[in-house]
C-alpha cells in the first residue's frame, strides 16, 4: 500500500521519474500522470515522447503546467498519482511571474487533501556551482524551499543517484 505522499528527489537524468513510475504501476492503482512540462523545443518534445512511450498507454496523462489544484482535487482513491515534476511547475510559475509563496500553499494544501495516494518528483539543484545570475540563483533558493516543504509534508522520501534510491524518511521501499 501507498503512503499518502510520497516524494523522489534527485539530481536531472537521476533516475527518479523512472523509479517513481515504478512506485505507480506496482501500486496495483489505476495510474495517472500530471505532466508540468512545457514544450518549448524539440529537445523537450523528445524527452516527452520517451517518457509518455515509456510509461505505456495504460496512464491517464493530464497536462497540468501550473495548475495542479484541479487535477488533485479529481483524483480518486482507486488511482495512484505521479506529479512529474515540481521542478517544472516551478519553472513555469515562476515564468508566469506568479506569487511563488501563493503557489507554493496552493500546492501543498492540495497535495495534502487529495484522496489519492501521490508520488512527487523533483531535482536536487543545490548541490552545484553557485548561478552566475540573479534569476538562476533565486529559482535554486525557491526550488530548494519547495523540496524541503515537499519533504516535510511527504510519508516517503526517497533520494535517486544513477538509477538507485536510498530512503530518507518513512518505510522503504
Amino acid at each position: 500500500m501507498l503512503p499518502s505522499l510520497t516524494f523522489v528527489l534527485g539530481g536531472a537524468a537521476s533516475g527518479k521519474s523512472q523509479i517513481a513510475e515504478n512506485i505507480i504501476i506496482n501500486s496495483g492503482l489505476t495510474p495517472v500522470y500530471l505532466a508540468t512540462a512545457r514544450i518549448w523545443d524539440d529537445e523537450i518534445q523528445t524527452k516527452v515522447d520517451a517518457h509518455r512511450a515509456r510509461r505505456g498507454p495504460d496512464w491517464i496523462t493530464i497536462n497540468a503546467e501550473t495548475d495542479i489544484a484541479t487535477p488533485l482535487a479529481q483524483a480518486t482513491p482507486d488511482q495512484a498519482v505521479l506529479l512529474d515534476c515540481a521542478t517544472m511547475w516551478l519553472t513555469n510559475t515562476m515564468l508566469d511571474e506568479r506569487d511563488l509563496g501563493a503557489a507554493q500553499n496552493t500546492l501543498l494544501t492540495a497535495l495534502a487533501a487529495c484522496t489519492a495516494p501521490l508520488v512527487v518528483v523533483s531535482n536536487e539543484v543545490g548541490q552545484g556551482i553557485v548561478p552566475d545570475n540573479a534569476l538562476t540563483r533565486q529559482f535554486r533558493e525557491a526550488q530548494g524551499r519547495l523540496n524541503i516543504a515537499l519533504a516535510a509534508q511527504a510519508d516517503r522520501v526517497l533520494h535517486v543517484v544513477a538509477g538507485l534510491s536510498r530512503t530518507l524518511k518513512g518505510d522503504p521501499l
